[in-house]
This record gives C-alpha cells, sequence and structure tokens, in this order.
C-alpha cells in the first residue's frame, strides 16, 4: 500500500468507528445495557453503557469487505473479529447478577482487620473474599463498621474457561501458519505455544487495564501509532496499516470513551484490542518494541498477579484502581499512563536508533 492507501485506510476506520459508536451508543442506552462499577469511587457512573465494542466488529467487518484481498489485513480482520465475539459472549454472562456485596466503611477510631485488607477509619471497602464477608457480620454487631452500601457482582466464566477460548483464538492465528519468524528466530514447531501465549498476555493486559475513561484505548492507541512510526522510520512498510487500523478504532472509540466516557467498550472491546494489538505485533515481526510499547499494561498484570499470589497488598485492584483509591484523580492516572506509553515508545525508538 502506497501512502495515500493507508490515509484512506486509517481514516475509513477512524470514520467508521466514530460512526458506529455513536450508533451503538443509542441502542445500548434504550436496552438499557448500561455499567455498574463495584469500586465505591467509580460508583458515579453507574448507567453508562457498556459492551460499546460491538462497534468494533462493525468496523471491522467493514474493513474486511473493503480489504478481503489483502491477505495481512484480512487475517488480522477475521483474528479481532473472533476474539471479539469470545468478548461478547463473556459480557452477555456478565449482564447475569452473581450475587450482591455490601461496602461497608469504618465507624471506628482504630484499624480494623477485614479479610486480607486493614481498614483504616473512615475507609470504604467492599466485602468480597470468603474470609471477609465471614468476619463482617462479628464487626457489623461490635460497631466497627457499618454497611453504607451494595454492588451487584456479575456473572463471569471460570478462569479455565475464559483460557481455553483465548488458546482458541492463538490456534486461529498460529494455524494460518503465517508466524514462521519471531524477533530474528525461527520458531518452527514452536510458532503455535508462541503465539497462543502472545495473545493470551496481550487480551489480558488490555482487558485488566480496561478500567477508567479513555484508558485502555488511549494506551493501544498510542502503542499502535508508535508501531506505525516504527514501520515508517524502519521498515518494512507492511508493518503500517495493521497499526492503523487499531489506531483508528481506539481514536475513534475515544471520542465518546475519553473523560467523562458516554461509553465503556466492555470485554468485547478490550478483547478485539488486546487480540488484534497480539496478532499484529507478531504479523509484523516487531516482538520487541511491541512488548515495550504496551509496557503499561503488562506491568499491571504483573502487579495484580502478585497481589493474588499474596506477595504484595493492593486495597483494590488492579494497580490503577489503587492510586485513585488513594486520592489520585482518575484524570490524573489516566494522563499519567498514557505518558509513561508514549515515553516508553519514545525509548524504544531512540533506542532502535542509536544503540541496535
Amino acid at each position: 500500500m502506497n501512502n495515500t492507501e493507508m490515509l484512506i485506510l486509517f481514516l475509513i476506520t477512524l470514520c467508521a468507528t466514530i460512526f458506529f459508536t455513536w450508533y451503538v451508543k443509542r441502542i445500548l442506552l434504550k436496552a438499557r445495557i448500561a455499567d455498574n462499577p463495584i469500586v465505591s469511587e467509580h460508583r458515579h457512573k453507574s448507567g453508562t453503557p457498556t459492551m460499546g465494542g460491538i462497534a468494533f466488529l462493525f468496523t471491522i467487518s467493514l474493513i474486511i469487505a473493503l480489504y478481503y484481498q489483502n491477505t495481512p489485513i484480512l487475517i488480522l480482520s477475521y483474528i479481532m473479529l473472533a476474539g471479539g465475539i469470545v468478548g461478547l459472549v463473556d459480557d452477555l454472562i456478565g449482564l447475569k447478577v452473581k450475587e450482591v456485596q455490601k461496602i461497608v466503611v469504618n465507624i471506628s477510631n482504630e484499624v480494623v482487620a477485614l479479610g486480607r485488607l486493614d481498614v483504616e477509619p473512615g475507609e470504604e471497602v467492599r466485602v468480597a473474599t470468603p474470609k471477609a464477608k465471614a468476619e463482617v457480620d462479628d464487626l457489623l454487631k461490635e460497631g466497627k463498621v457499618e454497611v453504607i452500601g451494595e454492588v451487584p457482582i456479575k456473572t463471569e466464566p471460570e478462569e479455565l474457561e475464559k483460557i481455553i477460548c483465548q488458546i482458541v483464538l492463538g490456534l486461529f492465528l498460529g494455524l494460518t501458519g503465517v508466524i514462521t519468524t519471531l524477533g530474528g528466530f525461527q520458531l518452527g514447531l514452536l510458532a503455535i505455544p508462541v503465539v497462543i501465549v502472545a495473545i493470551i498476555g496481550c487480551i489480558n493486559s488490555v482487558n485488566l487495564i480496561d478500567g477508567m475513561d479513555g484508558l485502555a484505548a488511549g494506551i493501544v492507541a498510542i502503542a499502535s501509532a508508535a508501531c506505525c512510526a516504527y514501520g515508517y522510520l524502519f521498515g518494512p512498510a507492511t508493518i503500517i496499516p495493521p497499526f492503523l487500523i487499531l489506531t483508528g478504532i481506539c481514536l475513534g472509540f475515544l471520542v465518546f470513551n475519553k473523560h467523562p466516557a458516554s461509553i465503556f467498550m466492555g470485554d468485547t472491546g478490550s478483547f478485539v484490542l488486546g487480540t488484534g494489538y497480539a496478532a499484529a505485533v507478531l504479523l509484523c515481526d516487531i516482538p520487541y518494541f511491541g512488548v515495550l510499547a504496551l509496557g503499561v499494561p503488562i506491568v499491571s498484570v504483573v502487579v495484580s498477579l502478585l497481589h493474588r499470589a499474596h506477595i504484595i497488598k493492593l486495597p483494590v485492584e488492579p494497580l490503577h484502581h489503587t492510586l485513585n483509591h488513594y486520592g489520585m484523580s482518575e484524570t490524573k492516572i489516566v494522563l499519567s499512563y498514557w505518558a509513561i506509553t508514549a515515553l516508553l515508545c519514545i525509548i524504544g525508538i531512540l533506542a532502535k536508533m542509536y544503540v541496535f
């Protein structure tokens, strides 16, 4: 593709995503399919339409119709579409409420132990773990905590079921046979397991970081735009089109998803972006820069895994919610994460220019 054709591809993707997001938002509002955040600092967002990633599926379908003769774009689009369908199923299952959890506040003058948390005086927490649920009644009787609200917890597939679906997505890409080398190494029989690990890692990184207005879409937009710049500076030019599609989708969605967001992407959207970014990095064979550009979500996943392994303790997971819990505003967190992502991308490009 020449520069004009790539510009047209970007504009089609951008404009289509803006239109389809606007259209899907209207439908979701009428259907009253809305988010109900479980993080206390975000309860004011209740009622905001979710599952906005459905708009991505329409955009991708349009790209398939227009660029079906371009094999890399076609493969990328089909994998993103498959990822979106898996995320959509996850979102649909989540429409059913699994349980209602109490939100309590420490009304005593001392630190109260609740579950794995040490709750400071005046601090609000959600009673989520079995240990916390077993302890909260005694604390209520002792007058140390008070119930100030309740939040519905959505039904989710088991972790194993999620991983199996993500493995299948990796198999879809691996079985195309187009991923044969990565980072200067011939993969051979390792191609399929490498692709599966990349897909699983990227999906979960983007999915976990999708918790604030514009956070996930902004990070993936910056990382994808940086990959376009990488392809322009160092070649080959075939690197650019897949990341132009991702950049266009993210920027188009940010028109409605930037703070204050009027729509959320849900698992449908985060699965599309996670699957698409991993597939683009693999198809374009830029693993080192691709991983660096997505460093912020990857670090966030590592922190969450350390929390779940009881190595560190977070008052609320993931890390960006912890920062918000301790008083850092959502806007500052999002802008900081965007800035760090941009800085990592600049470091990667400068390193490629002057070191490697």
